[in-house]
């Protein structure tokens, strides 16, 4: 009777416990970030790092902004990314104060943050996401990316969505019309542009223009003031100010730009930063492109 007893025990508690045991282990988070490497977390980050003015603004729009604990510098959009705690620049990140901030993901530059640095998060266990979208189609899928990390997946749909959205529709009401040739003035010295592999490019193709030095190997070229003249562009372009960066072209009376007036400036942040805003900074200029269009002869 006393065995029963103890064995009829045994299995009710058996029973209750079972099931627990048998329940399948959390699905881990998983995405493959712009270095083609996969990022993998247990639960949705709750304390993010963001070490690129461009992945603070990605990580705010993705639905992620009240996660992030610590940015670098100039990550100042939108406004209340100013007031979280610095960790530093681009290429100098604080990693002791990083650690501090026990973060469960930092999001860095691929091409702007340290590799050093990055390798050393890493080797604390610290999950990284590269970020470098290099055309639209990457940011769109940043914001869902950087969602599902989050665990905002909704919120990065919905902006995913509409930033392709509206990229269709500026697309459908400028790419077609008459090529602008375009130089892109990145600096004055040396002489700096960009070529078709960049963001800035493909803003232009948008617009109905076709970067002038889009062919060069390098991504962002030196170039030669002779290189200007003997391709003649219809529009000099640049993000910084206007005023100072294109002074050296008003001397060169003949350069078709200088012309007919068509020496123009797109918002620095916009163009410069691949977030949401590029397509404010390419909607402006593709109404700039119009405007050389309008002032041919």
């Amino acid at each position: 009777m006393c065995l029963r007893f103890i064995s009829r025990g045994l299995t009710y508690w058996l029973g209750l416990f079972l099931p627990v045991l048998s329940l399948p282990a959390l699905a881990a988070i998983s995405v493959t970030d712009d270095s083609n490497l996969p990022v993998s977390l247990s639960a949705p980050a709750q304390r993010i790092v963001s070490l690129s003015p461009h992945a603070t603004e990605l990580l705010y729009a993705a639905g992620a902004g009240a996660f992030v604990v610590g940015v670098i510098e100039h990550s100042d959009y939108p406004p209340q990314a100013a007031r979280i705690t610095s960790v530093g620049s681009s290429a100098a990140a604080d990693i002791e104060r990083i650690v501090t901030l026990t973060p469960d993901l930092v999001v860095a530059w691929g091409s702007g943050s340290s590799a050093t640095q990055i390798a050393k998060l890493r080797s604390l266990g610290i999950p990284v996401f590269e970020s470098e979208p290099r055309d639209f189609d990457a940011i769109a899928s940043s914001m869902e990316r950087l969602a599902k990390l989050a665990g905002t997946d909704a919120i990065g749909q919905a902006a995913a969505d509409k930033f392709r959205a509206r990229l269709k529709a500026i697309a459908e009401k400028y790419q077609h019309r008459p090529t602008v040739s375009v130089f892109y003035q990145i600096w004055s010295a040396p002489l700096m542009t960009l070529n078709d592999a960049h963001l800035v490019s493909q803003a232009l193709r948008v617009c109905g223009g076709k970067n002038i030095f889009g062919d060069q190997r390098q991504l962002a070229p030196t170039i030669s003031i002779e290189a200007v003249l003997q391709e003649n562009p219809e529009v000099i372009l640049t993000s910084g100010s206007k005023q100072d960066a294109l002074a050296i072209w008003h001397g060169f009376l003949n350069l078709t730009a200088i012309a007919r007036g068509n020496l123009f400036s797109v918002n620095r942040d916009w163009m410069n930063r691949a977030g949401p805003r590029i397509l404010d900074g390419t909607e402006a200029l593709c109404k700039q492109l119009d405007m050389a269009r309008s002032r041919r002869k």
